[in-house]
C-alpha cells in the first residue's frame, strides 16, 4: 500500500515536472519569437555625444583620372602562371581566360560607360549607426491611376554588389513595359552592405548579418516605409531573414532565391540518409530527389569541394584580402571563379568557365570595379568572420523560426539545394515555392526575368489573401 502510495506520488511528481518543463518551454518559444533589435555604433573610434545626422544625401559614382591609370599601370605589370594542361576550372581560374579578361579590361572595357550606367539610377548616401550607406533608390517611372508602389528592399550577397539588381529594377519598377502584368508595381531600395562597395565599412569588431538587419531596417523606416517587402539571396537571404526575424510587423513578404537551414535537426539527418528511398515519408518531391542524390556528391563533396573560400574569409580574411585589394587581376581572378561555378557547375570543364554564357564581360567588369574603386574587398570578406566565427547553429537567429509570409524560388543551379520540407521547419509560412527552370546563384544578374515574375505572383498571392494581417 505505501509503496504504491510512493510511487503514485513519484509518478505525480514526474508529471508535474515536465508539465512545468512543457509550459515552460511553449511561454519561452512565444516569448522569443521576434530577433531583438541591433543597436550598435560602428564608426572610427569613440562615439560622440552628438546626434546622429540623419539627412539623406545624393551620391554619384565618379573615379579620377589617377585613379584609372594607376589601376591600368596594374593591369600591365600583371604577372600570370602558366595553367596546368587540360585543368579548365578545376584549380580555379584558368589563366589563359584571365588573360583575356585583362587583355578586354584594358582595351575594350569602358569604365566611363559604365560609371554612366551606374549613375542612371539615383543613389543617396545616409549615416546609420555611425557609418555611411549607400542605396539605390528607384521610384516607378508611372503609375496608374489611383495606384501606389509597393516598397522592395532588395539585398546583395557576396561578391556580388548592388549592381547585380540593375537588370531586374525595370522589370519591378515598369513591369508593363516588359511584358510582366503591371497589378503590384515597385519602388526598389538596393542598398550596398555596410563594408561593400560604397557603404562604408564597420570600424569595430562585431558586425553581423543581424547588424546589416538593424541598420537596413532603420534605412527603410528613415525613408518612410512603414511596410515593405524584402529579397535576397546568398548573404541577402540572411539578412533579410533576420530582418523578418527583428521587424515581422514592418516586413509584409520575405522572397528569397536561396534558403539555407543551418540548424539542422535528427529528422533533417534521416533524411539525407533514407530520403532517397523513402522520399515521400520526408516531403521531398522528385526535384528535390534529383538535385540532392546521392548525397555524398551532390552534397557532401560539393561542400567541401567549393567552400575554401568561406573557411579562409571566416578566419583570415585580412591575410589573403591584402594581395586582392593590391592586384586588380588578382581580384578579378578571385571573384570571377565564383561567377562561373556558381552559375553552373559544370562550367568547371570549359576552358573559359562558361562565364560568358549567361553574363557580358561588361557586367562582370562592372561588378569587379566596384569592389576595385572602392577598395571594400577586405570589408566585404570579413562579413564571413563575423557570422561564422562562433560556429554554425550556435546564433539566437538560427534557433528562431521566421513567421513572415514567404516565397522561395529554388534555382536548379545553386549549388546547395534546400527542399522545401527542410525549409518549413524554419519558414512557417512558406506562400510559394517553386523549383525554378534554370539558374543558378546569382539569379538577379542571370535570370532577371525568372526572378521578377516570381517576385510578381509571390506579393500577387500576399496581397490578394492579405496574409501579411494574419501572422
Amino acid at each position: 500500500e505505501f509503496y504504491s502510495s510512493l510511487a503514485g506520488i513519484m509518478l505525480l511528481e514526474v508529471f508535474l515536472v515536465l508539465g512545468i518543463v512543457i509550459i515552460y518551454y511553449l511561454l519561452s518559444k512565444k516569448k522569443e519569437e521576434t530577433l531583438a533589435f541591433k543597436e550598435g555604433w560602428w564608426g572610427k573610434g569613440q562615439k560622440p555625444d552628438t546626434e546622429e545626422d540623419t539627412t539623406i544625401r545624393p551620391f554619384k559614382v565618379e573615379t579620377t583620372e589617377e585613379e584609372l591609370s594607376d589601376l591600368f599601370r596594374r593591369l600591365d605589370q600583371a604577372r600570370f602562371t602558366e595553367p596546368l594542361e587540360n585543368s579548365c576550372f578545376h584549380y580555379g581560374i584558368n589563366s589563359v581566360y584571365l588573360r583575356k579578361v585583362v587583355s578586354y579590361w584594358k582595351k575594350q572595357f569602358n569604365w566611363k560607360k559604365q560609371v554612366e550606367v551606374l549613375n542612371k539610377y539615383p543613389q543617396f548616401k545616409t549615416k546609420i549607426q555611425g557609418i555611411d550607406i549607400h542605396f539605390v533608390h528607384i521610384k516607378p517611372p508611372r503609375l496608374p491611376e489611383g495606384r501606389s508602389a509597393k516598397p522592395l528592399l532588395m539585398v546583395h550577397g557576396w561578391p556580388g554588389s548592388f549592381y547585380e539588381f540593375y537588370k531586374i529594377i525595370p522589370l519591378l519598377t515598369d513591369p508593363a513595359s516588359h511584358g510582366l502584368s503591371d497589378e503590384h508595381i515597385f519602388e526598389v531600395i538596393c542598398p550596398s552592405i555596410p563594408g561593400y562597395g560604397f557603404s562604408e565599412a564597420p570600424h569595430k569588431k562585431d558586425f553581423n548579418s543581424v547588424s546589416a538587419a538593424s541598420v537596413f531596417c532603420e534605412l527603410m523606416l528613415r525613408l518612410g516605409f512603414n511596410e515593405f517587402y524584402t529579397q535576397g539571396g546568398d548573404w541577402g537571404w540572411l539578412i533579410c531573414t533576420n530582418l523578418a526575424q527583428i521587424a515581422p510587423n514592418h516586413v509584409k513578404g520575405l522572397h528569397l532565391n536561396l534558403a539555407s537551414v543551418t540548424n539542422m535537426g535528427f529528422i533533417h539527418l534521416l533524411s539525407i540518409l533514407l530520403g532517397r528511398y523513402l522520399p515521400g515519408l520526408f516531403g521531398f518531391q522528385d526535384e528535390d530527389v534529383r538535385r540532392m542524390f546521392p548525397f555524398l556528391k551532390k552534397g557532401l563533396y560539393r561542400i567541401l569541394l567549393e567552400s575554401g573560400y568561406a573557411h579562409i574569409q571566416a578566419t583570415k580574411p585580412d591575410t589573403v584580402g591584402c594581395g586582392l585589394n593590391d592586384s586588380p587581376v588578382g581580384l578579378a581572378a578571385y571573384i570571377l571563379e565564383k561567377f562561373s561555378t556558381w552559375t553552373d557547375l559544370e562550367f568547371r570543364n570549359l576552358e573559359d568557365g562558361g562565364l560568358e554564357r549567361k553574363f557580358n564581360l561588361d557586367d562582370l567588369l562592372t561588378n569587379i570595379m566596384i569592389y576595385w574603386v572602392s577598395g571594400s574587398i577586405v570589408s566585404s570578406m570579413r562579413f564571413y568572420k563575423e557570422n561564422l566565427q562562433k560556429g554554425i547553429g550556435t546564433q539566437k537567429h538560427e534557433r528562431l523560426t521566421v513567421q513572415v509570409p514567404t516565397g522561395i524560388a529554388s534555382f536548379p543551379n545553386e549549388v546547395m539545394h534546400t527542399p522545401q520540407a527542410w525549409a518549413q521547419k524554419k519558414y512557417t509560412n512558406i506562400v510559394s515555392f517553386h523549383f525554378m527552370p534554370r539558374g543558378g546563384h546569382f539569379a538577379a544578374l542571370e535570370e532577371p526575368e525568372l526572378l521578377a515574375e516570381d517576385i510578381l505572383q509571390f506579393v500577387g498571392k500576399v496581397e490578394k489573401e492579405q496574409l501579411w494581417r494574419k501572422k
